[in-house]
């Protein structure tokens, strides 16, 4: 008699303490620990694939940039070497090096669109994705 008013008071005690439920629980359990274990994975795997393509962005970037500063030295070589016939070769150097003033103050004018922004994009793009 006892029992049969506990099962009519307390139901839930009975659901949960039936052994099918207690295996359900248990895979659950397995599931969810293997979910968390593929997760942390894809997590792994997610930063290297960005720390990955944000190096080759940095070194391409570099090796690109290396190869502009070197073109750059030769064109202002052969600027100024053109210029020297008409204005000497001192004042052809100084011109050529007036030119790449006013373009340094152009990039620090200008630094925050032309610099700043592209590259908090870019990054976002990479590192957001």
């Amino acid at each position: 008699m006892a029992k049969h008013i506990i099962i009519h008071v307390f139901p839930q005690l009975i659901m949960f303490s039936n052994d099918k439920n207690i295996e359900t629980i248990g895979q659950l359990v397995e599931t969810l620990k293997h979910y968390a274990t593929l997760q942390s994975e894809y997590i792994k795997l997610d930063v290297v694939e960005k720390t990955v393509r944000l190096l080759t962005v940095i070194t391409m970037t570099v090796i690109i940039s290396l190869l502009v500063i070197l073109m750059l030295i030769y064109l202002s070589f052969a600027a100024a070497s053109a210029l020297a016939p008409w204005v000497g070769e001192a004042v052809g150097f100084l011109i050529v090096a007036g030119a790449y003033f006013l373009l340094l103050l152009l990039f620090i004018t200008f630094r925050k669109q032309w610099i700043e922004k592209p590259l908090v994009k870019f990054l976002a793009s990479i590192l957001l994705s």
